[in-house]
């Protein structure tokens, strides 16, 4: 038997562990897991390269909670280790085992995926225990040997009468953190971190019911099985070849089984230069609450979970997509200072935006009607990324879709084709006419198709900067939605109508309606327009109601601007006729008060007591 100290940089470790670790106390079982799964592919790793004669047929880790004794064991079937090594992996802190070992087998075990890092790792058991304990037997008939801390620089290290090759550790749990000895929450640790680790991991029996014999003689037979709670093979593992779309479900069910609805489309991830990564991203639908839908991508290191919080691995508009990402080249204990300067990381983040805009490209070369059917649900996502990464920009021109009132969708470089010679201002400037409320703006979408003009529906909540981002990166483009001042402007444009009215018709009508219409909120325009173009529309200057718009997502610099109006009244209607020829004023006033209320109704601007005044001279209308 020897005792000694533990060999660290520091005076005591443990408090320091205790201290800057505490946030993240249940990530001692996934340590402990993954230098378990280290030390058993290790083993099968020698095995295969001919470094021993051991047969090695299908190791298990095995999780127990001895909850009497206040203990958890993590038994492995792995490499072991010989007194020597449990003084230099355990002991010396600072050492990783890992590095030795790729090192010595760098060659060969390029291919073999394997990791490990003894050292902090395992160190990361002392924030749930008052006492650790290693029985191991290394694979090179050493002799085993029983290692013990109480969380002191203090060990204790001697031999053993283990007989079967590998490492068990045994935690003593302390009492404030006892209540790690529940089954259900380590099951729940286990199934967070290592539900796709590649080595069975076995945590108590399940009863398993057999049917035998045939239809007639059927019997139903009960068994106790180990119950193994992960899966070793998970489909992004796999190469693409190898799964078919039910095995993309399937693995979307097992990633979420809580969701009912189906992903719309997958993107399998598979690059091992100049990084390693794999990985499998689903497309689901996608709501207008943006932030209901982020943190659904699961990172993993060689199949051990790290995070479900991807941002700065992946976009941040892809962060709206969910799935797996797992690479070996991001470490455990990812920080968000590492990211942020890592180069790995950023070739990883444009892999993945390249990767996307080529398959959702595909897809749309593929079968476009069946895309187009799928543009509500994923529009939001393209938009972002539109919006935010101008790679991804470039490439998604070619597959970001402009559907219209008349359900006809559009690449932005066919939609330009369609309206170029037909919606132009003054300046001959192309104006792209949208809707972001097809029945709240029902009344404006049908006189601009009356017209003959095209209007988009584009109703993203991000639609504000979105187009935004248009306007700024194509030429000679603006868009305007259809109630705003700039559907007037077009109609002008292309009519040329002469006002039935003269001069002196004009200026008395423009005095009635100064009388009525109040100038702090409405600005009056007198318009010749074809007669049967609505007599009263208000519209809103588009910049301004674009300004509020962004000031509702985010804006807050235009949150002090008026709301005003334009008030378009068309001397050509008979209503106007019918104005100027009303012999009593109290008539006059109450058409005039109608007939703008009708105007603030379609724009949802009557409300209170205007609302409450409307439907009462509404009722006297028809009486």
């Amino acid at each position: 038997m020897s005792k000694g100290k533990i060999n660290v940089s520091v005076e005591n470790i443990f408090p320091l562990i205790k201290k800057f670790l505490y946030s993240d106390q249940e990530i001692f079982l996934r340590e402990l897991i993954s230098n378990a799964t280290d030390a058993t592919t290790k083993l099968k790793h020698l095995s295969n390269i001919g470094e021993t004669k051991l047969k090695i047929d299908n190791p298990i880790i095995e999780v127990k909670v001895d909850k009497k004794n206040k203990k958890i064991h993590i038994i492995d079937q792995g490499v072991g280790m010989t007194e020597n090594e449990v003084k230099k992996y355990i002991n010396e802190v600072a050492f990783s085992g890992a590095e030795e070992f790729l090192e010595k087998y760098k060659d060969s075990a390029k291919e073999s995926g394997i990791i490990g890092h003894f050292g902090l790792g395992f160190y990361s058991a002392f924030m749930v225990s008052e006492k650790v304990e290693i029985i191991t037997k290394s694979y090179k008939n050493d002799s085993a040997v029983h290692w013990s801390c109480d969380g002191s620089p203090e060990f204790i290290l001697k031999k053993h009468n283990k007989k079967q090759i590998g490492t068990e550790v045994i935690l003593s749990i302390s009492n404030d953190s006892k209540d790690y000895l529940d089954e259900n929450k380590i099951r729940d640790l286990l199934k967070k971190y290592n539900r796709f680790m590649p080595v069975p991991i076995k945590f108590g029996t399940k009863e398993l019911v057999k049917n035998t014999g045939d239809e007639k003689n059927k019997k139903e037979i009960k068994e106790i099985v180990d119950d193994i709670i992960n899966i070793t093979d998970p489909a992004w593992t796999k190469q693409p070849k190898d799964l078919d779309d039910q095995n993309y479900k399937d693995f979307y069910r097992d990633l979420y089984p809580m969701n009912f609805e189906e992903p719309l489309f997958n993107i399998h991830l598979n690059v091992d230069y100049p990084f390693n990564l794999t990985g499998i991203l689903y497309f689901p639908k996608i709501s207008n609450d943006l932030n209901l839908q982020k943190d659904k991508i699961q990172l993993y290191q060689n199949q051990v979970f790290v995070t479900d919080n991807v941002e700065g691995i992946v976009p941040e508009f892809l962060t709206l997509l969910r799935g797996v990402i797992d690479s070996p080249d991001i470490p455990l204990n990812v920080s968000r200072s590492y990211l942020q300067v890592d180069s790995a990381v950023k070739k990883i983040t444009n892999y993945i935006t390249r990767k996307v805009a080529d398959k959702l490209n595909s897809i749309f070369k593929k079968d476009r009607n069946k895309y187009q059917e799928k543009w509500n649900d994923i529009k939001v996502i393209i938009e972002y990324g539109m919006l935010s990464e101008e790679k991804f920009y470039d490439k998604a021109k070619n597959f970001a879709l402009y559907p219209t009132t008349d359900n006809e969708y559009y690449t932005y470089e066919e939609l330009i084709n369609e309206i170029k010679d037909k919606q132009t201002d003054k300046d001959n400037k192309t104006i792209i006419l949208y809707a972001t409320d097809v029945k709240e703006q029902d009344s404006y979408v049908r006189l601009a198709k009356e017209k003959g003009y095209k209007v988009l529906v584009l109703d993203s909540p991000i639609i504000s900067h979105f187009i935004q981002k248009l306007e700024s990166s194509e030429q000679n483009i603006s868009f305007s939605r259809v109630d705003s001042d700039t559907l007037d402007n077009l109609i002008k444009k292309d009519e040329k109508s002469i006002s039935k009215l003269d001069d002196k018709q004009q200026d008395k009508l423009k005095g009635y309606l100064e009388e009525i219409i109040p100038k702090d909120k409405f600005t009056l325009q007198l318009e010749a327009l074809d007669s049967k173009t609505v007599p009263f529309m208000i519209t809103q200057p588009e910049f301004m109601r674009r300004m509020k718009d962004m000031q509702s997502t985010g804006g807050g610099m235009f949150g002090s601007m008026p709301e005003m109006y334009n008030v378009i009244v068309n001397t050509n209607s008979n209503l106007i006729s019918n104005i100027l020829s009303v012999k009593t004023k109290n008539k006059r006033e109450r058409l005039i008060k109608q007939s703008l209320d009708l105007a603030k109704l379609s724009q949802n601007l009557l409300k209170g007591e205007d609302l409450t005044n409307f439907i009462k001279r509404s009722f006297d209308l028809i009486k």
